[in-house]
């Protein structure tokens, strides 16, 4: 069917049986299917919103191949590869990273990542990134704790997330290049939580377990030097600031600071406001920036440095120079010729808002421009000149596509932006006429069997240019320079000798990294150069004052006032120094697992539930399975598990030994021992004895496991009937002094009567809830999984995890409604610091977790603290009042980068497809060359924080938060309705908000056969279903209904007589 052929098909959702021939005729009377005028219109209105709805194809379709070639070009979103006429990029600046992450396209990515053990691409990153971490961060939406991850270990964690040549590094070592579906994008992750944490405008603070600012040592005074800007000295200086160094300055011979991440990496692909937050980043701990001075200027050398007291230096100056090839000797810029030097600096400063006061214009390019390399610069280079006017772009090289040095990244943008390359070519000639270039002239280079490359002087190749930029490198030649590094010794190649380990060169007091050790490529080795180098300047520094410095090297993590939050919790006179424990369950199947668990920051654990040695029990094996609830997700990110696990198959004894040693060693944890027991007092008299004598803390009564231990009279076989809860909760109330907690099963009609008989018990709280249970499917031959024995028998077991959240946060309100103040151990989907929010919001005290560890490991925690700390924090930020939670206000964007407002410019909406696209495209080029003539300097803001305007909230004072806003349906306001809103900015034309409401809900989005835009009618009920189904992040909102809400009654209601 082409777009223009709309079918007209009968409605028969609207009571008719078929469409009125008379009706269609648009005639007002009755159908011969009995409907009337008014029936009919609605059948003529949901037949026009019908047309292009779903239909069950009942023959097959036929169409020629030559219309189908004319209509897919209609429907193209991706560019046409027969397409002759390259994309207008004059003055077009950009975002043009492939790797670039809307919050929805984060979420995604990083609920695709295994998390792996000994991961792989951590091993293949410079700076040691715990990537595994951070983005399991990412895919709990707390996105400080991964900014916090990756600024630790980088200090210019932005900067690389945007240009790593991660296909290379990290991205080279992920597990998942095994799979059909390919690696992580790792880099896109890291810039879009660091974004996200720049939006947040939170400073760096000293690591609150540095010595006092007050008390600083005398050696923590000494003065230090870095030379240069860039990504080493950054790094350097930031990671000598968090040891606690107090006079560190930069010497930065530009105006502006950033090194080659400024000058040489375009604002398409770095833009210089990323480059100054790592910047104001590192002088929040107090770091000086003095610009215009540097090695060789005004005299300043290493001598001048020690003789004004300076105990160390770091030189991350680069290599300044370009390497030029002889034939272009004598050739300037206003003859058409530049160096990557040369031509990168003058783009730079035309295009990066901020990096200048002056507003110098883009470099004339015009015609046909030769790059000269194969390295990263020479593709930036390419592409930049496309952007100053290029007609044509040839990137010319020596040897073959095998043997390009530049990432496969930058390789392709240059590719897509139709940039040609030409392999095998080495320069011979520069023709000049009339004083400017108009060709170069090139011989053929080969590769002999012995490998080394000769140049064939008999085939010779002549090409028409306009521009030719050289991007053959750079070296380190100016003589000055050179001598103001007196007396450091210089290798064979020119560059200073330095050890690879320490960065030390040959004058102990000086240390060097980045492109002048020789040894980074990158900016991410850069990085690490700096990184690497802090430790050793530390050590040496201390070593000069007699003070001893760790053999295993120990720098400070990136902190800020987030980090300082208190989420500590009194529950029951106890003392939680955070909310977060783990349940009576597989994570705590042992003590060592429990002290495992402990170490890694938990601030309380629950034993795994054990019995009297009469109870003992023994498992079945398989037992614990992965759910279907999240449809064929396979791997960690499971929403649910179904286990038929009982209780612990260690003894009591075990048990109370393990409670001892743990509170032996980790007085400051809470230990909770989760005993269960038939209904016989003698028993739950006997073992909640033994555990209080053991030292724990606190009990949980197993009142609840439903499966295998109801039919031995235990767990839910206890805890369905109020009057047992009650009367266990009074025997143990008897036996012990400590405070108890009864477990409550979700498997009731009204789990509030449960938690109020354990409250007249005398339980100090509840816990809330167990697992759900349920038969998670069977396979195509009818047999179940888990299948024990050669019998495959199963039972019904315990669902878990965060398909069953729903369950426990209706269980948890509905007990903090019933009894206020009455404690409650949260448990049921607890798997991230929001949704834990979520509980403490409900009413819960305290959180147990165990899906969540059984989908990773224990590390998770300081991913919760973080979280809860960050979104205590951001409620006190009156900036921040539109973010939810971590998450900020979706900007309008396709592929997460920016959306003009193509309506602002020409007054109507485009959607990105076709021959739409290609509208899109020239509006903005024109748009994009306008703005070029504008002369307007941009000067970055003064960095302002933001500052907490009002308390930041502790957790008791977000307990039970919710509990207001949760009432009965007769509570509710049907007065003040809402209705859909579609941004179509952002829309991606899928459909799926019309389908969803033509077939279940009330025909209420029209939906264009030409734009595939769909638009909300009066019809709208406000009902959410589109928005739920929306595959875009705000998308589509809700927004008050400007006219009376009149339901559809489908027949008029009834009047009764008055008598």
């Amino acid at each position: 069917m082409g777009r223009s052929e709309v079918q007209v098909v009968p409605c028969r959702a609207q009571g008719c049986l078929s469409a009125c021939p008379q009706a269609a005729e648009g005639k007002e009377q009755i159908g011969w299917c009995g409907g009337s005028p008014t029936q009919l219109r609605g059948v003529l209105e949901a037949m026009n919103i019908l047309a292009l709805n779903p239909q069950i194809k009942t023959h097959t379709t036929l169409h020629s191949s030559a219309a189908k070639k004319q209509e897919k070009k209609f429907w193209k979103r991706n560019a046409d590869k027969s397409c002759s006429n390259c994309e207008m990029l004059e003055n077009n600046f950009d975002d043009i990273k492939h790797t670039t992450l809307s919050e929805r396209g984060a979420l995604r990515e990083a609920m695709r990542c295994l998390k792996c053990a000994d991961a792989p691409c951590q091993k293949s990153c410079p700076t040691n990134l715990d990537i595994k971490s951070f983005i399991t961060n990412i895919a709990n939406k707390n996105y400080y704790g991964a900014a916090k991850m990756i600024l630790s270990d980088n200090p210019l964690g932005l900067t690389c997330g945007m240009v790593c040549p991660t296909s290379d590094l990290c991205v080279g070592g992920c597990n998942l290049y095994a799979t059909e579906e390919g690696p992580i994008n790792i880099g896109g992750l890291q810039q879009f939580a660091t974004e996200v944490f720049k939006a947040m405008n939170i400073p760096q603070i000293r690591s609150p377990f540095l010595f006092p600012s007050e008390d600083i040592p005398e050696a923590y005074h000494a003065k230090i030097a870095l030379l240069g800007a860039g990504p080493a000295s950054i790094s350097c200086a930031s990671f000598l600031a968090r040891l606690g160094y107090s006079d560190i300055t930069i010497f930065e011979k530009q105006e502006y600071f950033g090194g080659l991440s400024t000058s040489e990496i375009p604002q398409f692909r770095l833009p210089y406001e990323a480059v100054n937050f790592e910047v104001e980043l590192m002088k929040d701990l107090g770091v000086k920036i003095v610009c215009g001075k540097g090695l060789g200027i005004e005299g300043m050398t290493l001598s001048t440095l020690k003789e004004d007291g300076y105990t160390a230096v770091f030189i991350g100056i680069g290599l300044p120079e370009p390497k030029k090839d002889g034939i272009f000797q004598g050739l300037k810029m206003d003859q058409g010729f530049y160096t990557s030097k040369d031509f990168l600096p003058l783009v730079a400063m035309a295009s990066k808002p901020g990096m200048c006061a002056c507003h110098s214009p883009l470099p004339l390019i015009q015609g046909t421009v030769i790059v000269l390399g194969a390295g990263d610069t020479a593709f930036d280079c390419a592409t930049s000149a496309l952007r100053c006017g290029a007609r044509r772009v040839f990137v010319v090289f020596r040897k073959g596509f095998t043997n390009i040095r530049a990432v496969p990244e930058e390789v392709e943008l240059a590719k897509e932006e139709k940039c040609e390359f030409l392999p095998f070519l080495s320069p011979r000639k520069v023709v000049v006429k009339g004083k400017k270039i108009v060709a170069v002239e090139f011989v053929r280079t080969e590769q002999v069997e012995a490998g080394n490359w000769i140049e064939d002087e008999d085939q010779v190749v002549r090409l028409k240019a306009d521009v030719v930029i050289s991007a053959f490198g750079s070296v380190l030649g100016d003589l000055k320079v050179k001598e103001a590094m007196n007396p450091i010794k210089f290798n064979r190649w020119g560059l200073p000798e330095v050890d690879p380990e320490t960065m030390q060169t040959s004058e102990p007091w000086v240390f060097l990294g980045g492109d002048i050790g020789g040894l980074a490529n990158t900016t991410v080795e850069s990085v690490n150069d700096g990184k690497q180098a802090s430790w050793y300047m530390h050590k040496y520094v201390q070593s000069l004052y007699g003070a001893a410095v760790p053999t295993t090297p120990k720098l400070p993590l990136f902190y800020t006032p987030i980090d300082l939050v208190d989420i500590s919790v009194e529950v029951a006179g106890l003392k939680f120094s955070n909310p977060f424990g783990l349940a009576s369950a597989t994570p705590t199947t042992s003590s060592p697992m429990i002290r495992r668990a402990f170490e890694a920051g938990w601030g309380f654990a629950l034993t795994k539930t054990f019995s009297l040695d009469k109870d003992i029990v023994t498992n079945v094996s398989p037992r614990i399975i992965r759910g279907i609830t999240s449809g064929p997700i396979y791997g960690p990110g499971q929403g649910s598990f179904l286990n038929i696990e009982l209780i612990s198959e260690k003894t009591a004894e075990y048990w109370c030994k393990s409670i001892t040693e743990l509170k032996a060693d980790f007085p400051n944890q809470i230990v909770i021992a989760s005993i269960m027991c038939s209904y016989n007092k003698d028993d739950w008299t006997e073992l909640s004895k033994m555990a209080e004598a053991s030292g724990a803390d606190a009990l949980e009564l197993n009142l609840s496991c439903p499966h295998g231990m109801g039919e031995r009279g235990m767990g839910l076989a206890c805890g369905q009937n109020p009057e047992l809860v009650r009367n266990i909760c009074r025997w143990v109330r008897q036996a012990v002094q400590i405070p108890f907690f009864a477990k409550l099963t979700p498997n009731v009609t009204d789990i509030v009567n449960i938690a109020v008989a354990a409250q007249e018990g005398g339980a100090d709280g509840v816990t809330a809830t167990n697992t759900v249970s349920g038969l998670m499917g069977l396979k195509a031959d009818g047999t179940p999984w888990p299948a024990v024995g050669g019998e495959k028998k199963t039972t019904y077991g315990g669902v878990s995890g965060s398909a069953i959240r729903p369950i426990a946060l209706r269980a948890v309100s509905a007990i903090a409604h019933a009894l206020p103040g009455f404690p409650i151990l949260a448990t049921g989907g607890i798997d991230s610091a929001e949704s834990g929010l979520q509980f403490l919001h409900s009413g819960a005290s305290v959180l147990q977790v165990c899906s969540a560890i059984q989908n990773q490991d224990f590390t998770v925690i300081e991913d919760y603290c973080t979280g809860l700390r960050a979104l205590l924090y951001l409620k006190s930020i009156e900036e921040l009042q539109d973010w939810d939670g971590q998450s900020p206000a979706t900007m309008c964007h396709q592929k997460g980068k920016p959306v003009p407002k193509i309506a602002d410019l020409i007054g109507k909406k485009l959607p990105s497809f076709g021959p739409y696209l290609e509208q899109r495209k020239k509006i903005m080029a024109e748009n994009k060359i306008k703005l070029k003539q504008q002369t307007t300097t941009v000067v970055l803001p003064e960095k302002k924080h933001f500052i907490p305007k009002k308390p930041i909230p502790a957790v008791k004072d977000v307990i039970g938060k919710a509990l207001q806003f949760i009432g009965t349906y007769g509570e509710l306001n049907n007065t003040e309705q809402v209705v859909a809103l579609i941004d179509k900015e952002m829309c991606i034309n899928c459909g799926k908000c019309y389908m969803t409401c033509n077939d279940s809900g009330y025909q209420a989005i029209q939906f264009d056969p030409e734009t595939h835009l769909p638009t909300v009618t009066d019809s709208c009920t406000g009902c959410n279903l589109c928005l739920s189904v929306c595959p875009i992040i705000d998308c589509i909102r809700m927004v008050s209904r400007t006219t009376p809400y009149e339901p559809k009654r489908g027949l008029p209601l009834a009047v009764n007589s008055v008598c």
